[in-house]
């Protein structure tokens, strides 16, 4: 086991900044986890997604299948019944980067769909087969959280592991583990929609600090007693807008 985990979220297309953080990791000393949310919303989600494939092919990265990975698998797999919600959610911005800008009101779902899964089969399958939780030492990992009502957190059901919001958040832990988790954005848990800080409570770290809004892209640094360093980088190119 290496000595420190380097732990990313929520990403959502904002490429730069995934550069940037990535520039911190140091493969021979952190196990570098991806929270999920590489994709949506943000205008590079292509490069967003190669590069977490990357990481994991190359330097043993843990990347977490997040909600809009789900969200992808099924627009390609049910094109017609999911891409008015999936376009809400941010995946025309996905749909243009895997394409061209313009491509989701060129063509119907059901061709945008065929051609990304002829032009990205590696990819999908890689996607398809993302793990939803990382154990390491003390810290569970997981996109969005689990089910605190089960004796076992373990048998958390797979939609909740990415989906779960305020039963998480205000449920007891009593996992005896400390829950490392994206999905929510921290201004929302600081209850100001506005401290993009990471948020701690009950053993629970949020770390999705809404850098495609405007907030900021966080990379923690762990080790077996706690925190070591949060490496945050703002987004300076718009303002704070968090609209959805």
């Amino acid at each position: 086991m290496k000595p420190f985990v380097f732990a990313i979220s929520d990403i959502h297309g904002m490429f730069a900044l995934f550069e940037k953080e990535v520039t911190n990791y140091d493969p021979k000393l952190h196990q570098l986890v991806l929270i999920g949310d590489l994709n949506d919303r943000g205008p590079k989600s292509k490069e967003s997604l190669l590069l977490g494939k990357k990481l994991v092919e190359e330097s043993g990265a843990v990347y977490l299948m997040g909600n809009h990975e789900e969200y992808l698998l099924d627009f390609l797999q049910q094109p017609e019944d999911v891409a008015p919600m999936y376009r809400y959610n941010g995946g025309k911005e996905t749909v243009e980067s895997l394409l061209h800008k313009g491509a989701w009101d060129e063509y119907s779902p059901t061709e945008i769909a065929m051609m990304i899964r002829s032009r990205y089969k590696e990819l999908i399958t890689f996607l398809r087969e993302r793990p939803l939780y990382y154990e390491w030492g003390p810290y569970v990992f997981v996109h969005a959280g689990v089910d605190l009502t089960k004796r076992d957190w373990h048998k958390t059901a797979p939609h909740d592991f990415i989906w779960i919001r305020e039963p998480f958040h205000t449920g007891k832990n009593n996992t005896g583990k400390t829950i490392v988790f994206g999905h929510t954005i921290t201004p929302m848990l600081h209850g100001d929609m506005q401290t993009t800080d990471l948020w701690l409570s009950d053993n629970k770290i949020g770390i999705d600090g809404g850098a495609v809004f405007g907030g900021s892209v966080h990379g923690v640094i762990f080790n077996e007693e706690g925190i070591i360093q949060d490496i945050e980088y703002q987004n300076i190119d718009r303002p704070w807008q968090p609209d959805r």
